[in-house]
């Protein structure tokens, strides 16, 4: 392994230095490697030019370095303290999670047999991804083929920003990457080996290390196809809220209820009042704002995140928990006059056939109780936010975690896990602010000229119907979570695939 602070790593020279390809045109490039079949540590040996003894003695010398007081094994502490002597600007979580991946035995301590096993699947793993970049497979990366597999997974960058990317990885300036260089900006990198999560990587990380007053661009999400990712996520929000929506209708109705409130009757006078129709009444309207909804969010998020980041993009859990609290304040107030009539709609109290239109309930409201009820009970809808994010992130971490500990023994959770974790944890936050939703929804449907607060709402649903009473509508609330969450990520991943965004 190359030695330098160059770019990106400062990592120790081994005792026996392997022999560095060397750097040739851009037509016969570097050290291809012919071999057929699955990938094995004979490629990786192969095309670093490396032997065995060569390899061992490398991977040594990079424990050795990490452990420097010779305790025979690393912690978080020591890894932390490695990384910053590498010139990575590494936070705690970092060397955490590199100490996760690495402590096969979870006794949170890496000797050396676990981190040589880190370092073999690692390697392999890099070469993997090398050798499906490296197209015209002559054993380097040209930039142009960097460019493609970037763009293919929804990264768009100008010249300037592809240019920087090489230079931070290419440490000999020769243009290209060869799978030293490619191994030596990735090797401590604990995530799995995607293009997006390496380009993620060197964006929020490495151009810190750059030594001048360079200006970090705004994330990742901008060079994406973010108008594609709101399509696809507009779709699939449409989906699951179509496909959940009678109980949607059912929740709402029993909320209203201040009277003893059963699911049966209520479901009896749903059906009376619009038969099969009348259990998706309000779903067109919560259909439409799914996508200024998201839209709203999306980019308020990303703007929140910038100003709380500072210089270096990395804004850590309490600042995803703020930014996101934000934008979802941000965008639940945009919004509410259509979250306000699909409620009036939901309650209105009819024969078959006799519903109004948006356009004439909307007019009515405006005419009758002026421009002000469009924002009824808008107080507790914002104060449910942030600790619903806050229960619903803090709850999904932990049962990430729980999984890798004592389901996956380290892995990282599939797309089934962390649909798991966030029904669960969704279930959960939902759960714990569904008293303001209550008071929201009743205040919502009362009209404005009966100028009752939101203390008002609170103390007579209290008084009247107890505890209880705030829970009015939680079962069929729950039974949304499930279907809702696993329709919408269904319908995003087939998006996705059908906007070429995978």
């Amino acid at each position: 392994m190359t030695t330098g602070v160059e770019r990106h790593a400062n990592f120790p020279a081994p005792a026996a230095p392997a022999m560095a390809p060397e750097a040739t045109d851009r037509s016969g490039c570097c050290n291809p490697v012919k071999k057929s079949g699955p990938v094995t540590l004979d490629h990786v040996l192969s095309a670093l030019r490396e032997t065995r003894e060569e390899r061992d003695s490398r991977i040594r010398s990079l424990f050795s370095f990490f452990d420097s007081d010779n305790l025979g094994y690393l912690d978080s502490a020591v890894i932390e303290k490695g990384l910053s002597a590498m010139q990575i600007p590494a936070d705690y979580k970092f060397a955490k999670e590199l100490l996760l991946v690495c402590d096969a035995n979870q006794d949170g301590r890496v000797d050396y047999q676990e981190f040589r096993k880190y370092m073999d699947d690692k390697e392999l793993e890099l070469y993997r991804i090398f050798q499906a970049i490296d197209v015209e497979h002559n054993g380097c990366i040209l930039p142009e083929e960097l460019w493609d597999a970037l763009v293919k997974a929804g990264i768009e960058l100008d010249d300037d920003e592809l240019a920087s990317f090489v230079e931070h990885v290419d440490k000999d300036n020769n243009g290209i990457i060869t799978f030293e260089e490619w191994r030596d900006f990735l090797l401590l990198y604990p995530h799995e080996a995607t293009i997006e999560n390496i380009y993620r990587y060197w964006e929020r990380v490495y151009l810190v290390d750059i030594g001048e007053q360079a200006v970090i661009p705004e994330g990742i999400s901008r060079h994406v196809h973010a108008t594609k990712y709101l399509i696809a996520g507009g779709v699939a929000g449409a989906a699951s809220r179509t496909a959940t929506a009678p109980l949607d209708r059912l929740k709402v109705t029993l909320q209203v209820q201040t009277t003893h409130a059963s699911i049966g009757p209520a479901v009896k006078r749903i059906w009376n009042e619009g038969r099969f129709l009348g259990f998706f009444r309000g779903n067109g309207i919560n259909v439409l704002k799914v996508a200024p909804e998201s839209a709203i969010k999306f980019y308020s998020y990303e703007m929140l995140k910038n100003v709380i980041g500072g210089d270096d993009g990395d804004i850590g859990t309490p600042g995803r928990l703020l930014a996101g609290g934000l934008a979802g304040a941000v965008a639940q107030t945009s919004i509410y006059p259509m979250d306000l009539v699909k409620t009036r709609l939901q309650t209105y109290v009819c024969d078959i056939g006799t519903v109004p239109s948006l356009g004439k309930l909307s007019r009515d409201i405006w005419v009758q109780e002026g421009p002000r009820a469009f924002y009824r009970g808008l107080v507790p809808s914002l104060l449910g936010i942030i600790p619903y994010a806050g229960i619903d992130l803090a709850a999904y971490e932990a049962l990430k975690d729980m999984s890798r500990k004592h389901i996956l023994q380290d892995g990282e959770p599939g797309p089934l896990i962390q649909l798991s974790c966030g029904t669960v944890s969704g279930a959960l936050g939902a759960t714990c602010v569904y008293p303001l939703q209550v008071v929201r929804t009743r205040m919502q449907a009362q009209p404005s000229n009966k100028n009752n607060r939101m203390s008002d709402v609170f103390w007579k649903t209290y008084r009247h119907e107890g505890l209880r009473g705030f829970y009015k509508g939680l079962f069929p609330n729950l039974l949304k979570v499930v279907p809702a969450a696993s329709i919408t990520y269904l319908v995003y991943e087939a998006m996705k695939k059908s906007l070429d965004l995978d």
